[in-house]
């Protein structure tokens, strides 16, 4: 069950996604998400999903596979210290990982298929927790982090990417139109 974190319960970086997040069964939150995020990319087309709103920024199967990539890595640190691992987790470079993924050659439905796994994945571990691992606090990229951080910045991480493929890619002038 969720309720309010404290801010000494996650790196400040993390707010902008912590607050994205509705106070509600974490389980039913991440399934509902999931059904969201699918039905959101399912059938765009593939020049849509090659899409970038700016020439810097990932296109839009780069960013499917970055959600999937740091739910992943989140999954991990939640894993490990759920389990009162001690040791201090190592960060990781998100613009260094979508640039050695293929994800651009990957179809959108393969992209939407592996992180829908991952999803699962992350639903059957948090639903093997008990109420009090969730309050297991431990260390990941420099900053101490709970448990249900953890979950609760995964869920916010994939709400603030499907609110930019809504706004900035979706509602790009330059967008392609679905043919």
């Amino acid at each position: 069950m969720y309720k309010l974190l404290e801010e000494d319960e996650y790196a400040p970086n993390y707010s902008s996604y912590v607050k994205l997040v509705p106070d509600e069964d974490f389980i039913q939150t991440l399934t509902k998400q999931m059904e969201k995020t699918i039905g959101l990319l399912l059938d765009i087309s593939d020049e849509q999903a090659h899409f970038r709103y700016a020439p810097e920024k990932w296109s839009v199967k780069e960013v499917i596979g970055h959600m999937a990539d740091t739910e992943r890595v989140m999954a991990y640190r939640l894993l490990a210290i759920a389990r009162g691992d001690t040791a201090s987790l190592p960060g990781f470079e998100e613009k260094e990982y979508a640039q050695h993924a293929s994800f651009d050659k990957q179809s959108v439905k393969d992209l939407l298929q592996n992180l829908n796994i991952v999803r699962q994945s992350t639903i059957h571990l948090i639903k093997s927790l008990a109420e009090k691992d969730l309050l297991r606090r431990g260390n990941a990229n420099n900053s101490e982090v709970t448990v249900r951080a953890l979950i609760v910045i995964i869920i916010g991480h994939e709400l603030h990417h499907c609110n930019i493929i809504r706004d900035r890619y979706f509602g790009a002038a330059a967008y392609p139109e679905n043919r």
